[in-house]
């Protein structure tokens, strides 16, 4: 019988935060594969794990993978771990994923600690509707690009960056969205965390007099589908309707209010908008 995939959630700091699921499945696997084996044997030894462990990191993870995908072929059961909260989010783990499915190997995923989404739920920011840009490109060709698409998103944004670039890439956002409302959560889950509730334009003035340290999010206001409606950039009429709406019940209004703006937004009755999310099963 094939072996199994499974990507085990580990602490993005506070060690009590690994599930038991996620114990008792790194003690029973055959082989751990580990970002870096010097991280994780710290985490092992903390909770007496002997179960052997191979390297998987972004710079063998194609031909890794293939490795591993073949002992799975021969019954070996592997378990995944980042440094840091759940593989394949923004790790090379979304290779051997890609390469299990292909091969149709059974993978499944231990839910557990994800720094973005701890960021977002203590932001003060919508959540109803996000996005996940990680790390930005190191290419300046290609983090332009980024740059001017995230100007019209709507969403609200959470991306990660280094301490050490943290101003840099608070000033480079600054400049390409304006001063919007943000956060920059840092040292998630541990003794020192803190949620910096601010601007963009007023993180850029406090992280150029006080370093940074620790490992950080950055989440930011999404762009208001208002303010790129009156630049002529949006036409609410081409707009599906169900996202007009998700717009509004992002912002924490009640479907009748949120209803009640599409509708003037539109320049169609509050009827009409009811009876075509009817029609579309909202």
């Amino acid at each position: 019988m094939q072996g199994k995939l499974y990507l085990c959630a580990t602490p993005i700091g506070n060690l009590d935060d690994i599930t038991l699921r996620v114990l008792e499945t790194l003690k029973t696997v055959d082989l751990i594969a580990a970002e870096d084996t010097r991280h994780s044997i710290k985490l092992l030894n903390h909770f007496d794990i002997k179960t052997p462990m191979t390297s998987y990191h972004e710079f063998n993870k194609v031909d890794k993978a293939r490795y591993l995908v073949d002992k799975m072929r021969e019954g070996v059961n592997v378990a995944l771990i980042t440094d840091a909260g759940t593989p394949g989010i923004s790790d090379p783990g979304e290779e051997l994923v890609k390469q299990c499915c292909e091969a149709g190997i059974e993978l499944t995923s231990l839910p557990g600690p994800a720094a973005c989404i701890t960021a977002l739920t203590i932001s003060g920011l919508g959540t109803r509707r996000f996005c996940f840009e990680a790390f930005l490109p190191v290419d300046k060709k290609e983090k332009q690009w980024i740059l001017e698409e995230l100007k019209t998103e709507t969403r609200t944004i959470i991306l990660y960056e280094a301490p050490h670039h943290l101003l840099r890439t608070l000033g480079e956002l600054y400049e390409a969205l304006g001063d919007r409302r943000a956060a920059v959560c840092r040292e998630l889950t541990k003794k020192y965390e803190t949620a910096f509730r601010t601007t963009l334009g007023e993180a850029v003035r406090y992280y150029g007099a006080n370093e940074p340290k620790g490992e950080c999010v950055i989440v930011i206001e999404g762009r208001s589908i208002r303010d790129l409606k009156a630049e002529g950039q949006e036409d609410w009429k081409e707009m599906p309707l169900n996202q007009h709406m998700e717009h509004y019940l992002s912002q924490g209004r009640d479907k009748k209010e949120a209803m009640k703006l599409v509708a003037k937004d539109r320049g169609v009755s509050k009827r009409e908008v009811y009876q075509q999310l009817l029609e579309d099963g909202e």
